[in-house]
């Protein structure tokens, strides 16, 4: 049997890195994973960048058919296809892992609830070292949409709320930010800081963007100047996602063309807000 598993991406509001604490808000940028338990090699293919590793793909079958102790096909094909750009702070490992598992899932009819998917996905995540917090909040973000604050360290969801649609236009730089290459210990030097914003978060969760994506610039040596382009020119919010180096706007319903216009940036990514699923 096939089975086909989607998920979604997401920008970030607190980065978790400094504190443990990370806040994330579900955009329509789309991962999909199509599996097939049949044939007699394993072969990942990834049709939005090739090049990338495949490794985290493997681990993420192998441990769904372990999770559901069904034994695993000496031969299956997995393709992966995603919007969402690769190591750019736009959650595409946590938005795979999801569409991955899923996928797997599906093929074999096995049911399970979606936190304990999105658990499985981040267990995947860690194994495959793909990750340094966890990432349960960008898991949460892509898989449950809408604004999420989480806890990365217990693995629990502090909050959820559904903020409405808005435009969302990221800014992508070519170059590419892994997870080895991060100043951790600089990041770590700004938990105070960032953990104030926990609360705005909650009410304001695009000032709390903004103020995240400035301390993170700064520490992280990212070139911030497309976020204050953005806030002269009438964005909500806008500022690093994750650890970069996209930059994510957020903008009114219906703005994203006249902010273009306005601001003459091009070669934005467009996406929407995601509302909360039930």
């Amino acid at each position: 049997m096939i089975g086909k598993g989607i998920s979604y991406g997401a920008i970030t509001v607190i980065n978790a890195m400094p504190c443990g604490i990370g806040s994330t808000i579900g955009i329509t940028l789309r991962t999909d994973a199509v599996f097939t338990p049949t044939g007699e090699t394993k072969d990942v293919g990834i049709r939005n960048d090739p090049s990338e590793n495949k490794e985290m793909a493997r681990i993420c079958v192998s441990e769904t058919y372990r999770r559901m102790e069904i034994e695993e096909p000496e031969g299956w094909l997995l393709n992966i296809s995603s919007d969402i750009p690769i190591s750019r702070g736009l959650k595409s490992s946590s938005s795979a892992c999801n569409a991955i598992v899923s996928s797997v899932l599906r093929a074999e009819r096995f049911d399970m609830d979606a936190i304990d998917r999105i658990l499985l996905g981040v267990d995947c995540a860690r194994k495959a070292k793909v990750t340094v917090t966890g990432a349960f909040d960008d898991a949460c973000g892509c898989e449950l949409g809408g604004l999420v604050i989480t806890d990365n360290i217990s693995d629990s969801i502090l909050f959820q709320d559904d903020i409405g649609e808005y435009d969302v236009l990221i800014h992508v730089p070519k170059n590419k930010i892994k997870k080895t290459g991060l100043p951790l210990e600089k990041l770590k030097g700004i938990s105070s800081e960032i953990e104030g914003l926990i609360e705005t978060a909650r009410t304001d969760p695009f000032k709390a963007m903004t103020a995240n994506g400035r301390a993170v610039a700064s520490v992280s040596g990212i070139d911030n100047v497309i976020s204050d382009i953005a806030l002269e020119n009438g964005a909500l919010g806008a500022g690093v996602s994750g650890s970069g180096p996209a930059v994510a706007i957020v903008l009114e319903h219906g703005d994203a063309e006249d902010f273009i216009k306005r601001t003459g940036l091009t070669g934005l990514l467009f996406a929407r807000t995601r509302g909360m699923q039930p």
